[in-house]
């Protein structure tokens, strides 16, 4: 998603260098603008802080989501837990992606699927867990290169996914998915939450996000699809108190993914429009065609913008 920010960055950046003749102001102007964007960009991702992260920072939430998972542990308190979750994995999109320090023998990553599934999250949680295990070390000062044996948590894995199960597995494996179930070196295997008739937290945050989902398929895009999720998982005892206390919140986390999904589209119809600019440009410099004809292969294109393309090739005869 924040490619197309990036390329925004980028068409500034040529710009710049297209002018870069015209002398230092125009220079400093576009840097300028250039960092106008960037902080724009990261005020952005800052604020889409996704409803699943920003739920759990507090750190009742917290306890509640990990005696969800282990009702077993009753010496469990808020001070036992830490969220030592990891930015940038892999890309600069923001995951949901929850990693949780209980004392120090225990680590727990979350990663949420959301509704369009894929096993390529065992990679995603492969690379988060190295990367935890690294930071773990640095942060308890521990050297993998001495003789001494490091100490390190036990890993658990979770994948929560907010569509509908279907046939899909209660637990999904890296030797299952990409290697056809053979005996590899490395493992790694997570279980898999979906939605229940359960009443605890993690299920809530599931509700809550279908019922997001249909709001969209109602309203669109739009604040209104966000006001009416709010409104029913609030009436249906749903996230009830973390909505009703961070209502605003969570309307500026929600409609900044719509901002995300309106750049994209923008972004996809651009390049669709100068791919097809090209192509047109070069079936008029062939003849062969007519305008009509070429407007049937370059949909996106007005008849008008055709001729002005024609016009275009036609100078430079």
């Amino acid at each position: 998603m924040y490619n197309c920010s990036v390329a925004g960055v980028n068409y500034i950046t040529h710009f710049s260098v297209d002018l870069r003749n015209r002398g230092d102001k125009v220079k400093d102007d576009t840097k300028q603008t250039q960092e106008v964007n960037v902080t724009r960009h990261m005020a952005k991702r800052t604020a889409k802080n996704s409803v699943f992260l920003d739920l759990f920072q507090d750190k009742k939430n917290l306890l509640e989501l990990y005696k969800t998972l282990h009702p077993e542990d009753t010496d469990a308190t808020e001070d036992t837990l830490d969220i030592v979750t990891i930015d940038n994995v892999l890309t600069d999109n923001l995951y949901n992606d929850l990693g949780i320090m209980v004392g120090n023998n225990r680590l727990l990553l979350l990663l949420e699927a959301q509704s369009s599934w894929t096993v390529n999250i065992l990679i995603r949680i492969l690379l988060y867990l190295a990367q935890s295990y690294h930071e773990y070390f640095e942060r308890t000062s521990q050297s993998l290169y001495k003789s001494k044996k490091v100490t390190m948590p036990k890993p658990e894995l979770y994948v929560i996914y907010t569509g509908n199960k279907g046939k899909k597995p209660d637990t999904i494996s890296l030797s299952q998915e990409f290697f056809d179930g053979a005996d590899i070196d490395i493992e790694i295997k997570a279980k898999v939450i979906y939605e229940s008739n359960k009443d605890n937290i993690i299920n809530e945050y599931i509700v809550f996000c279908k019922v997001f989902n249909e709001q969209i398929k109602e309203h669109g895009m739009t604040k209104q699809a966000v006001a009416e999720t709010i409104r029913i998982c609030k009436g249906r005892n749903i996230l009830k108190q973390y909505l009703s206390s961070k209502e605003v919140e969570v309307v500026t986390i929600m409609m900044s993914l719509f901002d995300d999904e309106q750049i994209m589209r923008t972004y996809a119809k651009d390049i669709e429009k100068e791919t097809e600019r090209k192509a047109a440009k070069k079936m008029i410099k062939m003849g062969k065609l007519s305008l009509e004809e070429i407007g049937l292969c370059v949909p996106t294109l007005s008849f008008d913008e055709l001729k002005e393309l024609e016009a275009e090739v036609m100078q430079l005869v």
